[in-house]
């Protein structure tokens, strides 16, 4: 398969060399000529434009966004559409709101497949979990893309219509924010109880056999390992937000009562007002799961 891939930030290099290591060919493009110069130095084949990878693919085309949820999507696709047919795909791997991707799919002449998209960097070596919502025939046509770009073909699967990859990604999220929730209330009272207690130790006996095991709690006992079980000078300012307010907005919509996403999404938005451990927590476990930058305390 030769696969064009626009959109080459952390995530979106990631797809290229995923892609490259199963033995496909890439075309990449980014509006940065450096981004674009890195992905070739991994073996794609670099583009100086959205119409020169276009140029450069084989018919049917099939084409990977990794760009920016919102308004960088509808450019892309505005650059993409006079070089586009009904026999091309296209996959738009970013976090894009489910109904924007219902919106694109109608309008685009190629297949449209959103494709939430979960793991971060440490997708690099371990593959990404991959929801793709779109036409059963074009996610079966993208399935060998998928099979490299996810932990292999148990990682990715085509959840329905158009939309509902993006919108389970999206619900996905709200129940990330309130399970990082749920561990930053229960370290913090340890953290203020009754023990002196080493948190790492803490997190990572629970890391082993415990009921609530799992890879967050394992970023967890990181953090406590590189900051301390004080955590240092962490700032409780999480960042972020858009996926857990659509994915409240949805439940009001639905009439589907989530008091624990809620609750975590208000502690998100009052982390920019107060001060709370658990809110420090969510704030280092956000660099673990996804390298986003850690809001620190002043000195």
């Amino acid at each position: 398969m030769e696969l064009g891939v626009i959109g080459l930030g952390r995530m979106g290099r990631i797809v290229v060399d995923r892609v490259l290591d199963a033995g496909h060919e890439v075309i990449a493009y980014d509006v940065s000529p450096e981004a674009t110069a890195a992905a070739a130095e991994l073996g794609a084949t670099p583009a100086d434009s959205v119409a020169d990878l276009c140029d450069r693919l084989p018919e049917p085309k099939r084409i990977w966004l990794m760009v920016p949820a919102g308004d960088p999507v509808d450019e892309t696709l505005a650059e993409l559409e006079p070089h586009l047919t009904d026999r091309d795909v296209v996959v738009d791997g970013g976090n894009s709101h489910f109904e924007a991707s219902v919106r694109r799919a109608e309008s685009t002449d190629a297949a449209y497949l959103d494709c939430g998209t979960s793991g971060g960097p440490a997708g690099a070596e371990l593959g990404f979990s991959l929801m793709v919502g779109g036409p059963e025939s074009a996610y079966e046509e993208l399935s060998p893309a998928f099979d490299a770009v996810a932990t292999g073909p148990e990682g990715h699967d085509r959840m329905g219509e158009s939309g509902s990859g993006h919108y389970v990604k999206m619900i996905h999220n709200g129940v990330e924010y309130a399970l990082m929730q749920a561990y930053g209330e229960g370290f913090e009272l340890l953290h203020e109880g009754r023990y002196d207690l080493d948190l790492e130790a803490v997190a990572r006996t629970w890391n082993n056999g415990a009921v609530i095991r799992s890879w967050l709690l394992e970023l967890c006992e990181e953090a406590f390992r590189e900051e301390g079980s004080d955590l240092g000078d962490v700032a409780d300012h999480v960042a972020g937000g858009s996926t857990g307010t659509w994915t409240v907005q949805e439940s009001l919509e639905q009439e589907v009562p989530l008091p624990l996403i809620y609750t975590a999404l208000s502690e998100r938005f009052g982390s920019r007002a107060d001060a709370r451990f658990s809110r420090r927590l969510a704030n280092r476990l956000r660099y673990g799961f996804g390298r986003h930058e850690v809001a620190r305390r002043d000195s």
